[in-house]
């Protein structure tokens, strides 16, 4: 399995099944994670953790609180692509871990990128 993060500069590559994303809230500039799994061509949402609520923010119905974040397991079906895009004054980037190494993305002025599972 691989992942693809597409940019206006071009396609990487990552050898992974499982990645978390993760990103701090423009508002209330609260850190939210994901993590999801890449199985039969599609992206699947195995967790969400937030640190805290508000502006868009509210853990899910069956959210626990483990002393620092609220989990939950989102109910959503599979995706074929998560576009993520930034809004002009947030904070910049997202935090893609795979395979024990974290990377920003978007970072670096890209507003505008979307994740695939890769074709082989």
């Amino acid at each position: 399995m691989a992942l693809c993060i597409a940019s206006a500069a071009g396609v990487a590559k990552i050898a992974a099944a499982f990645f978390t994303l993760a990103w701090t809230h423009s508002v209330e500039k609260t850190r939210w994670e994901e993590d999801w799994l890449i199985a039969d061509g599609a992206l699947r949402l195995m967790e969400a953790r937030v640190q805290g609520s508000g502006a868009g923010m509210e853990p899910g119905a069956d959210a626990r609180f483990d002393g620092k974040f609220w989990r939950w397991t989102p109910r959503s079906q599979p995706q074929h692509a998560l576009r993520l895009r930034q809004m002009p004054g947030s904070t910049p980037g997202w935090t893609l871990c795979a395979n024990g190494t974290c990377r920003m993305i978007g970072a670096d002025g890209d507003s505008d990128l979307t994740l695939t599972p890769c074709s082989d």
